[in-house]
């Protein structure tokens, strides 16, 4: 098949980790992969599609057009997917208007009856979606990661130290900001640990020491496996229960065991014992840090299983996969 895709940008995390990633797999398979912007001015967003009238399948990438311009977008093109990973019909959670979006919602709901084919990264978004589209034109296609960019941990901190890994942007930073008591409670009561932020900016938290490492798609795969433990933590909304967990699955790429709190695809990643701990409260994340600061055996233990959790269901190969599955569903159509 030969696939366009329509994407913010090729840089963007979601065009990198659920799309090109996979473009060699797609290759050796047969199909074609190509990447268009999506349109911004009047005019291109007139012509949207003209260009992608030789692709067999367009993959609109999270973007929610207005119905003019899905409407013209589906005339002219032969089948359309939609691939999300968000909760996109939602404002998100540091927004001060609230979750609930009545455009946001409404566009969402003519994209799905638009599309052929929907491809949402976890259950809660499928489940969403299959409000407005037959359940057999939706697939769960999980956000994936190169394992092979990732080498697996090897050694541990001294005895009595401990380095925590986030790794993020601005925008999901915001919640972390809302963790500091939590943060420094953890450097208070479980002396050694230090917490590298692997970010484009930063913040300081009382008692816990900070390594600042400023992010680079070179250097993030060696930086975080170079930690102990990967930390996450989310809001417990509904923006949140859409997220698809990508942080987690790096940590776990690199053979971290991982402490998260349990929302969303979170609680499926990080299990009690075999591959991290979740925590809810202060007590349980100080609980969890303790444990892995005191057990550099029980760290690697989780986080080999971690790793393998990885490979089976969430990386590159697994992915394209499911994607093929998916694209085979259009095959009788498009014969």
């Amino acid at each position: 098949m030969r696939l366009a895709a329509l994407v913010e940008s090729e840089d963007h995390v979601c065009c990198r980790y659920r799309l090109a990633a996979f473009q060699p797999a797609f290759s050796q398979a047969g199909h074609s992969l190509t990447f268009h912007s999506l349109p911004r001015g009047l005019l291109e967003r007139f012509s949207i599609g003209r260009d992608l009238v030789h692709a067999d399948v367009v993959i609109l990438q999270r973007k929610l057009l207005s119905v003019w311009s899905l409407a013209r977008l589906r005339r002219r093109v032969k089948y359309l997917a939609f691939d999300f990973d968000d909760a996109v019909w939602l404002r998100d959670s540091y927004s001060p208007k609230g979750f609930e979006d009545r455009e946001r919602a409404l566009r969402f709901q003519a994209t799905m009856a638009a599309c052929d084919l929907v491809i949402a990264g976890n259950d809660y978004l499928a489940a969403e979606a299959r409000k407005w589209i037959t359940h057999g034109r939706v697939v769960v296609v999980p956000t994936c990661v190169d394992v092979a960019k990732y080498s697996a941990k090897t050694s541990s901190s001294t005895p009595d130290s401990l380095q925590l890994v986030w790794v993020g942007s601005s925008s999901t930073l915001q919640g972390l900001e809302q963790f500091r008591e939590t943060l420094s409670a953890i450097g208070q009561h479980v002396p050694g640990t230090r917490l590298k932020l692997i970010c484009d900016r930063f913040l300081q938290i009382p008692n816990l020491p900070i390594e600042k490492c400023r992010w680079s798609e070179a250097t993030e795969s060696s930086e975080i496996a170079a930690a102990d433990v990967g930390i996450a933590q989310v809001p417990d909304d509904p923006w949140s229960r859409g997220k698809c967990g990508l942080k987690v699955l790096q940590y776990q790429a690199a053979g971290l065991p991982v402490i998260a709190n349990p929302v969303g695809v979170q609680q499926e990643f990080v299990r009690e014992g075999v591959t991290g701990f979740p925590a809810r409260s202060t007590k349980e994340w100080v609980h969890a840090v303790k444990r892995l600061r005191d057990d550099p055996l029980l760290r690697h233990r989780l986080g080999f299983a971690g790793r393998r959790q990885v490979e089976a269901q969430y990386s590159i190969e697994a992915g394209v996969r499911l994607w093929t599955i998916a694209l085979q569903t259009l095959v009788p159509l498009a014969a």
